[in-house]
């Protein structure tokens, strides 16, 4: 989205003034003028630091991802608690190294907080050249298993929404 009236990110100067009024609590015309104000020199300041805006291809497909993304935590969280209150099986963790066919930065951040939002997996670390992400699993017995269920769950439908 472009800059309106001189706001170089208009969604982020909304979501600004925002939490701004929740969290001074006070609707009065001088709190509004200054979440007004804030929300208008911060994403100026700040624009420095921003890289490109991200160009979402297919971006309905973000709601399916989210779903799939609630479903599996809901799962995963089952999985985490059966493992820890079964106390005569022991966990078998293991680091997995998943080879990255996604080049957009921010697809690759999604997909490393995706991995580390679901219980029982954590993404650790990411090589430089961004072809390797690697992934702590609580308990794992097959490396491809979990490198293909990754693929398809989140990575394809990532591939499709980020150029």
């Amino acid at each position: 989205m472009k800059a309106v009236y001189g706001a170089p990110r208009p969604l982020l100067s909304l979501l600004l003034l925002l939490v701004w009024l929740l969290l001074s609590s006070d609707l009065s015309a001088g709190s509004v003028i200054l979440g007004l104000v804030l929300a208008w020199i911060i994403p100026l300041m700040t624009r420095p630091l921003w890289s490109d805006e991200p160009a979402i291809r297919k971006p309905w497909r973000i709601f399916r991802y989210l779903r799939r993304l609630l479903w599996d935590i809901f799962l995963a969280n089952l999985t985490v608690a059966r493992l820890v209150l079964n106390a005569r099986r022991q966990p078998k963790p293991a680091f997995v190294s998943y080879p990255l066919s996604l080049e957009h930065p921010l697809a690759i951040t999604i997909l490393a907080s995706t991995i580390t939002l679901t219980p029982g997996t954590v993404g650790a670390d990411i090589s430089a050249d961004r072809k390797l992400l690697l992934i702590h699993a609580l308990d794992i017995d097959d490396d491809q298993a979990l490198i293909n269920s990754i693929r398809e769950r989140y990575e394809i439908p990532l591939q499709e929404m980020f150029p």
